[in-house]
């Protein structure tokens, strides 16, 4: 950890005072493709948050906000929607922002091979110009979770001009229409983005410079932010609290998040598919051996929530008829001796950062007092996503950094198609309740339909929800404007660094 703190701290000396001007951020692991269509990481949605803005943004309550849109409507029964945009926004090559350029991106992100927006956008039958300021999608459904989609990564606008010219390779130099423009990547090392003076908010941005930092160990990135090599970080550990907010010069900002850590389990995804966690009454043992409220205390000081669900406990679309389920360590070993598996066996993944390693550590202890024999694998960040998604993973711990509309932080993962549903389960029953629960807009609606829906995921397990988490970022005294949001982003707009 000493080698690395000084090699950080060396390589931004070293380069030079136009870096140096700028917000330094140390994040949590390397970003991975900075193209909207491919991103799938958080970290990757912290830089797409000074980089590429959306067509609806979301407040510090979770109301859906206009950014690259003023306004739109519901047509139709809910099968339209109808976006007006912001008059004078240019991408960063130049090109203006109208209603054509957003048909192409949106076209592009649901109709590409590869693309992870596929999805999201499945509903859309067609997207049109109404007008060159004005946009109308068209569903073949109503389709209550658009607005949430369009505030996220399928929102996000880039240049038709400059994507066509990348071809393939639009994630080198991606040229959105965001406060800060891109200059230049530095694998596992940097992300160098700089002020884009013809944005359309430009009063709202007091920066030159941001430079995003990947360093995965959380207390080397606090050791960095004391030592002033950082100006700013993401997710400080529970466990490091005490003594940020203890330290002179430097302050802690928080929020309850959307997000949460969940262990995805391969139920059908080739070979390793065929391991004990393929048998559910595994599944359900393994369930049974763990103790969420002991891990949140062990790992994380108390701070976070333990919770059994994609929906945090006591927010609007959780399952309170099926509540975290206490530990049973005498039914884990009955489930096991009647799946005739006494001592299963399976490798659990798990990125790269102390935090993480350690949550992993805690389960492979309380599964050993049922009889699990847990081997614990470490991978960076972008290994352990590769890995899942060619089903070469029995099981992987891994974040999802939640959504404000209930429907992306569940489907993702278990729709038939979810883009991210790495153990390819498959349930009709499970995608017939995501169907309904889509269709309609009135709450208590769709919070029968989602009821149904976590009652069978939670029955099948084929991903057992751990803890949803808080939000701590740590900066020096000389960053202010700084507005903490329940999704994790850091949205520069208003931030100002000090001498």
């Amino acid at each position: 950890m000493r080698l690395r703190f000084g090699l950080i701290l060396a390589a931004l000396l070293a380069a030079g005072p136009g870096f140096a001007q700028g917000l330094r951020i140390g994040l949590q692991e390397d970003p991975d493709a900075l193209d909207p269509m491919l991103g799938t990481t958080f970290v990757g949605r912290i830089v797409f948050a000074a980089l590429c803005d959306k067509l609806v943004d979301l407040d510090r309550d979770l109301n859906y906000v206009p950014q690259l849109a003023t306004s739109w409507d519901w047509g139709e029964d809910g099968r339209t929607l109808t976006l007006r945009l912001r008059d004078g926004v240019v991408f960063h090559d130049g090109e203006p922002l109208d209603a054509e350029a957003v048909r192409f991106n949106l076209d592009r992100y649901r109709s590409t091979t590869g693309s992870r927006r596929l999805a999201e956008l499945r509903p859309v039958q067609a997207v049109e110009v109404v007008d060159p300021m004005t946009v109308r999608i068209r569903m073949a459904q109503p389709y209550a979770p658009l607005l949430g989609v369009l505030s996220d990564r399928a929102g996000m606008m880039l240049s038709p001009k400059a994507v066509q010219a990348a071809g393939a390779r639009v994630a080198d130099s991606p040229v959105c229409s965001g406060p800060f423009r891109f200059v230049r990547r530095v694998p596992q090392d940097r992300i160098l983005l700089e002020r884009f003076e013809r944005y359309w908010n430009a009063g709202a941005v007091h920066l030159q410079q941001v430079t995003y930092l990947p360093i995965p160990a959380a207390n080397v990135r606090l050791a960095n932010l004391r030592a002033g090599a950082l100006d700013m970080m993401e997710r400080i550990a529970p466990t490091d609290l005490k003594e940020a907010r203890a330290q002179r010069g430097l302050r802690v900002a928080e929020s309850v998040a959307l997000g949460y850590y969940t262990m995805s389990i391969n139920v059908a995804n080739g070979p390793r598919a065929k391991g004990p966690l393929g048998t559910p009454k595994v599944r359900e043992a393994l369930e049974a051996a763990i103790d969420r409220r002991a891990l949140n205390q062990v790992v994380f000081e108390g701070e976070f929530v333990p919770s059994n669900q994609a929906q945090a406990p006591g927010s609007t679309f959780y399952n309170a008829d099926r509540p975290v389920p206490p530990r049973d360590l005498a039914k884990a070993k009955r489930l096991l001796a009647e799946a005739g598996m006494p001592k299963p066996a399976f490798t659990l993944l798990v990125a790269n950062t102390p935090v993480d390693q350690q949550v992993a550590e805690v389960i492979q202890a309380m599964a050993a007092e049922a009889g699990f024999e847990i081997r614990v694998q470490t991978l960076e960040a972008g290994a352990l996503t590769a890995a899942t998604e060619r089903g070469d993973y029995d099981a992987a711990i891994v974040l999802w950094s939640g959504r404000a509309d209930p429907d992306a932080n569940v489907s993702i993962w278990l729709q038939s198609d979810g883009f991210i549903n790495w153990g390819r389960y498959a349930n009709p029953d499970f995608d017939r309740a995501l169907a309904e629960a889509r269709s309609v807009t009135d709450t208590a609606a769709r919070q029968a339909a989602y009821r149904k829906a976590s009652a069978i995921y939670l029955e099948e397990r084929p991903h057992l929800f751990l803890y949803h988490y808080k939000l701590f970022w740590g900066m020096s005294d000389r960053v202010s404007g700084f507005q903490s949001h329940p999704d994790g982003l850091i949205r520069l707009q208003g931030v100002r660094l000090g001498r």
